[in-house]
């Protein structure tokens, strides 16, 4: 099982317990259609980063929350960054709800993984690049996660000009539109962090039934 099944599987809800090949299956139809219908995109800035009476500043949207900051200690500098896998695979999403919810969920599930799978690699060759010139990225860390607001995601969105460079944008109650998509923050260090934490490993819900075992 690749990378991105486990990570499909893992956000359909089956914790440790064995999927049956109908399953997996499915999950592999899933990426097949989605590969035809999405088209990925992604765009950063990178702005300074600075702490005023204990409150971290990015650029300058203003953000109180210790866990980002924690994740941002000893860098000056910092990616904001927005990602879609573009609206086809809403619309593919939308096809499927009219006729088979068993498939739209495990859509949904690939879809999600898709997305974590673009960033990865998309961060993975960024990863090298800053390397060269002795700076090291932190793990990415989005809206919503921890007691960072998820209400940042406008101001993320604005500074990026997200909605014009690539048709991102949100919703009164602060969920993106493309539906798989994401806003995050990357730190950019001259410190090397040997063991960075990302996703399940820094969120305190311990009991979810998606978290990775970690």
């Amino acid at each position: 099982m690749d990378a991105r099944v486990r990570e499909a599987v893992r956000y359909l809800g089956y914790g440790g317990h064995a999927v049956d090949e109908q399953t997996l299956a499915l999950i592999e139809d899933s990426f097949t259609e989605l590969e035809e219908a999405v088209g990925k995109r992604i765009i950063y800035r990178i702005f300074d980063v600075s702490w005023e009476a204990g409150r971290l500043l990015i650029g300058n949207m203003d953000i109180a929350s210790r866990n980002l900051s924690k994740n941002l200690r000893d860098c000056k500098e910092a990616i904001l960054l927005g990602a879609t896998l573009g609206i086809g695979a809403d619309m593919l999403l939308k096809r499927y709800s009219l006729t088979d919810m068993s498939r739209v969920v495990v859509l949904q599930a690939a879809a999600a993984a898709m997305l974590e799978e673009f960033l990865d690699q998309w961060q993975s060759r960024l990863r090298v690049e800053f390397e060269n010139s002795g700076q090291y990225l932190r793990p990415r860390f989005s809206p919503g996660y921890g007691d960072f607001d998820i209400r940042h995601q406008d101001r993320i969105l604005r500074m990026l000009d997200a909605d014009r460079r690539i048709g991102l944008t949100m919703t009164d109650s602060y969920m993106l539109t493309p539906t798989k998509s994401v806003t995050a923050v990357i730190g950019i260090s001259r410190k090397r962090e040997e063991c960075p934490l990302e996703g399940c490993e820094v969120c305190n819900k311990k009991d979810c039934i998606y978290r990775r075992n970690t």
